[in-house]
């Protein structure tokens, strides 16, 4: 009987017998880490989708990545502290790893530039307008070569690139970059860079990708939308409002942030146009005194603000509002501070973002001394968080009775048994929750409220 010869593996190649395939080298693994605003996720999804396309698997545990990346965020000392820790944190990871990659993103990447590779541990710094060059640097890193990358632009959007988002209903969608209104007190300018636009077919397309995916929600987003513009057609962020809730009349759409300079009437008709288009406005106002307001170049009036929430309120009578204030800005006295708590009583948010000054080098405001004391900060802070506290309080009981159309985003954080979704105002609700009660996560359902605290309403669902 014939039988084949029994080669080594070389003798097989020179032969010419049959090929053996190559090794096939394991998928690098990537970890991403996110920081910050609503942007900052949009972003770090933009990370994840150029990665993801240069053959990196994505993970969501940092002990099994071969590169973790942090999307960091500057506006505030306390958030570049949080980064630092993060970091010494990181040392864990590196040690069982000595190949690992550590990457730092986004503001304070751009801040702080090279001062961040002079951490052992960081091996590549890269700014909000380089994110293209991340799998390059990347993959330098690999053969020992740091590398940074901050230069800003005048022109990139990403509208090219398709972000990866992997789960969930609510979807953030960046519509611009940059900011020109160069406040006093904001980093913004110098680490995002100038204003610039998507066009409004881009943004549209990316809307409906995400309706054909199963989204249910989207958030537009940009450090201050009203600028909006695509240059190409010269339509303004009404026009794109609108183009987004005729196209996808399915989805609901919120958008953030707005600055009140430029809430144009024709922008709160266009919101009140469209039922998809969510009756909530987060205009930040940052304080009631018209003497901080202009230390702080935010450009408006307090009579002007009001004004725009008197118009807000009689074209949506409905419509919930939410604001920024920062408390302790340089030079500001008790009757300042007083003057924001009166401003909170008149407008009557239903919710409010609200911070202590924190100085911020390059910034004009920087200049001017931090002369508020830190507790005369905090006990100014605490007044207005307790002001807040019982405004939201008294508006979330007028819903008492009502019925809310409640987007379900799953089960409660606090208890299993209930679950819990989103008005159209941008409230928590939480309901009891009935596996046979033919709603899923995704469902706009009914709910009438019967209890109500400051921070979240309760209801039971209403059966057809």
């Amino acid at each position: 009987m014939f039988e084949l010869p029994i080669l080594t593996e070389s003798e097989l190649y020179e032969n010419e017998i049959f090929d053996l395939p190559s090794p096939i080298a394991p998928q690098r693994k990537l970890y991403v880490e996110t920081y910050g605003c609503q942007m900052n996720v949009n972003d770090s999804e933009i990370v994840k989708g150029v990665m993801n396309n240069s053959g990196y698997a994505i993970t969501d545990k940092p002990d099994e990545a071969d590169v973790i990346l942090l999307n960091t965020c500057a506006v505030r000392d306390n958030a570049e502290r949080k980064i630092h820790e993060r970091l010494d944190h990181l040392k864990y990871y590196k040690k069982r790893n000595h190949d690992l990659v550590v990457g730092v993103l986004g503001c304070m990447a751009e801040r702080l530039r090279s001062d961040l590779l002079e951490k052992k541990l960081v091996d590549v710094v890269v700014g909000p307008d380089e994110y293209r060059n991340v799998p390059e640097l990347v993959g330098r890193a690999f053969t020992g070569e740091k590398g940074i990358a901050v230069k800003l632009s005048r022109v990139e959007t990403y509208d090219d690139i398709l972000p990866l988002r992997t789960d969930g209903i609510s979807a953030w969608v960046s519509i611009m970059r940059g900011c020109d209104k160069f406040c006093t007190f904001c980093v913004v300018p110098f680490t995002r860079g100038r204003e610039r636009s998507r066009t409004l077919d881009s943004v549209v397309n990316e809307l409906k990708i995400l309706r054909d995916s199963g989204f249910k929600e989207t958030t537009l987003l940009g450090q201050n939308v009203n600028s909006y513009r695509d240059e190409q057609t010269s339509k303004d962020f009404a026009d794109l409002l609108a183009a987004c809730a005729s196209s996808v009349p399915e989805m609901r759409i919120r958008y953030t942030t707005s600055h009140p300079q430029d809430m144009s009437d024709k922008l709160i008709e266009t919101m009140a146009q469209y039922d998809n288009i969510c009756k909530y406005v987060h205009l930040p106002v940052q304080s009631g005194s018209d003497r901080i307001l202009k230390l702080m170049n935010r450009t408006y009036t307090v009579e002007h603000y009001l004004e725009r929430m008197r118009k807000i309120k009689e074209v949506m009578p409905n419509c919930a509002l939410s604001t920024d204030i920062i408390v302790g800005f340089p030079s500001e006295t008790e009757e300042d501070n007083d003057a924001t708590i009166e401003l909170m009583q008149q407008v009557r948010y239903d919710g409010a973002y609200m911070y202590k000054y924190s100085p911020r080098e390059k910034t004009k405001a920087w200049k001017m001394g931090d002369d508020v004391p830190d507790d005369v900060k905090t006990e100014r802070l605490n007044r207005i968080i307790e002001k807040q506290r019982i405004v939201s309080g008294e508006l979330n009981q007028l819903t008492l009775g009502t019925i809310e159309k409640v987007l379900v985003e799953g089960a409660s954080k606090k208890n299993p048994t209930e679950w819990q979704g989103r008005t159209d105002s941008n409230k928590i609700v939480i309901f009891t929750h009935n596996e046979f009660g033919g709603y899923i996560v995704g469902d706009i359902i009914p709910v009438k409220i019967n209890r109500a605290n400051s921070a979240t309403m309760f209801g039971d669902i209403v059966l057809n």
